[in-house]
């Protein structure tokens, strides 16, 4: 994030999304494994055959196979995507505006300027208030509204957005030809882009 900013431009804070999304895939993780080792030992002692006579001693491996697929299937179909998606989430407070980006192979930026905000709601389910996070909203002119989801430290959060709003300058010049839409989220033209995010740019974590 750090590359894509406008002279004058500095970051306040960057946050990930509350990991609690992070706990099922976590839990697969760790039961997984430790579930197929238990059916592969049960099987080779014979017990599924005593179950299903079927399954004779030659189905063995076979049997053993399947849960060492399972579990591969497991942590590459539900582990790895989850973990993907909440690293590849990323949401940024500089003191000129707010980005969330999505994405690691395929980016998606949510960009909305300081300026154009009117309100700042934060927003709690039980969970969340336990937790400290919540999803922030952020209604800007025209009645757009931006939501960002399940922020940790969501009140903190606030602050930051509150107190560098405070600090904009009056004049509104926040030193960049961007232009916002009816939401509020900023359109930049491709000239007023710092070169990472032109198409074909390079972007460094």
């Amino acid at each position: 994030m750090r590359k894509d900013l406008v002279p004058g431009e500095q970051v306040i804070t960057a946050t990930r999304p509350q990991p609690r999304k992070l706990a099922g895939p976590v839990v697969a993780f760790i039961a997984a494994p430790a579930a197929a080792a238990f059916a592969s030992a049960w099987t080779m002692r014979g017990e599924t055959a005593r179950l299903i006579p079927e399954l004779n001693a030659d189905w063995t491996p076979w049997i053993v196979l399947a849960c060492i697929l399972a579990v591969v299937w497991i942590w590459l179909a539900y582990c790895l995507p989850r973990l993907l998606r909440w690293q590849g989430t990323r949401y940024t407070l500089t003191n000129r505006r707010i980005v969330a980006r999505y994405g690691l192979m395929r980016r998606r930026d949510v960009q909305v300027n300081l300026a154009s905000i009117r309100n700042v709601t934060v927003h709690q389910t039980v969970l969340q208030r336990i937790l400290r996070s919540g999803n922030i909203s952020l209604e800007s002119g025209h009645h757009g509204v931006v939501v960002i989801q399940d922020v940790p430290e969501a009140a903190r959060f606030r602050d930051f957005v509150l107190d560098a709003m405070d600090e904009l300058p009056e004049t509104g010049d926040q030193g960049t030809d961007g232009r916002f839409d009816d939401a509020g989220v900023m359109d930049y033209p491709d000239q007023a882009l710092p070169w990472e995010l032109r198409e074909g740019g390079h972007d460094e974590r």
